[in-house]
């Protein structure tokens, strides 16, 4: 898995923070202490942590994770993240 994406809304930046899909790597996942969440209504999941994204962020740089580009979409704010492949 070598791109991540991770998110947060504005308003939560304290936490909780998004860290992954479904088809996200679950030994990342359970480093980050992550559960995965099914919305009511949608049709896919998603991994959540009560950390804040910057702790989120330090947690991956030491997995080798670095950070490509940071945007705000409306009210959320998203990271795209890339890991070399060994």
């Amino acid at each position: 898995m070598p791109y991540m994406f991770i998110s947060t809304q504005i308003r939560l930046e304290t936490g909780p923070t998004n860290v992954g899909d479904e088809y996200s790597d679950p030994a990342v996942m359970n480093y980050l202490g992550a559960r995965k969440t099914t919305m009511l209504g949608n049709n896919f999941s998603e991994y959540h942590v009560d950390d804040p994204p910057r702790l989120v962020l330090d947690k991956l740089e030491k997995m080798g994770f670095r950070v490509l580009t940071m945007t705000g979409v409306g009210q959320t704010l998203v990271w795209c993240l890339h890991k070399e492949t060994e």
